[in-house]
């Protein structure tokens, strides 16, 4: 299933004193498995991009299309579309309001017209992907638990429309250094054993570089870069003049490079420093 995407506009409060314009001529297609990265600064488009994926908000012109279905058409099937798209807000805790844990992932299957059987199979295994016990804590308030299980909780309510492709604004947000770990690594397990494809907003470049086969980049509403991130990292000097930083690793690998030490380019991954380290330590420290 991919979803094409094909000039794009989108103004907000079109005609009126504030008008803005949020999206640009926007073309891309995301492909089914694909894990991409979406980067940019505060105001980039990055957000109302994907907000797009699933209909929930519709193009000012331009169109969308998701397993062949347009987004904007009026005869789609809204529900359809969302069943394929599954879209995880920044702090969807917030959205939590069902009595128990269990009712909570629920709701969006319910929603569905599903059978009891079916939803119970459906919120069992999304609790599952997200490692959360179902016997210890189905009925439990969400209010009762932690952040981090709160977001988990969340993520598994979109988990439970079984959907094709998963999108994720910020879903480390305002975690712990432990909460931000069991998201990413679920988020990680999650496209490994079922072949989602994962579409990750983030503004932490490290999470990307560490997780995603793609990243594009947004810059005023306009696709700046779009690629592998070795390519895209490779782009340091342009990635700082719109405001964006680079992975940890590609700043210590220039900076060993800087000092006069073999550190091959195109490094953007902490365990490829380290390689490159090991084998300068291993040739006895030699420069290049």
């Amino acid at each position: 299933m991919s979803i094409v995407i094909e000039h794009l506009n989108y103004v907000y409060m079109q005609g009126g004193p504030y008008e803005t314009k949020a999206l640009d001529d926007v073309s891309l297609t995301i492909h089914d498995g694909e894990f991409v990265g979406l980067i940019g600064h505060t105001g980039s488009g990055k957000s109302t991009l994907v907000q797009h994926l699933n209909g929930l908000i519709l193009p000012t012109s331009g169109q969308i299309t998701v397993d062949g279905m347009d987004l904007a058409d009026k005869n789609t099937d809204k529900r359809a579309i969302r069943r394929r798209v599954g879209l995880v807000f920044q702090y969807p805790e917030n959205q939590l309001f069902e009595e128990t844990v269990a009712k909570d992932i629920a709701f969006g299957p319910k929603n569905l017209g599903l059978d009891e059987a079916e939803i119970d199979r459906r919120v069992r295994t999304a609790m599952r992907r997200v490692a959360l016990d179902y016997d210890k804590l189905s009925q439990r308030s969400v209010f009762e638990l932690s952040g981090g299980q709160m977001r988990r909780v969340a993520i598994a309510g979109v988990l439970a429309m079984e959907p094709q492709t998963l999108v994720l604004d910020e879903p480390c947000a305002g975690l712990d250094p432990k909460g931000r770990e069991e998201i990413l690594g679920l988020i990680s397990d999650l496209h490994r054993e079922s072949g989602a494809t994962i579409v990750m907003v983030s503004h932490s470049m490290d999470d990307v570089a560490a997780m995603a086969e793609r990243v594009i980049v947004m810059n005023h509403g306009k696709v700046a870069m779009d690629g592998a991130p070795r390519e895209v990292f490779s782009r340091g000097e342009e990635l700082r003049a719109i405001g964006l930083d680079v992975p940890q690793a590609v700043e210590l690998a220039q900076k060993l490079r800087e000092k006069g030490f073999d550190v091959p380019e195109g490094i953007y991954k902490i365990e490829e420093v380290r390689a490159a380290v090991e084998a300068i330590v291993g040739k006895g420290g030699r420069h290049a």
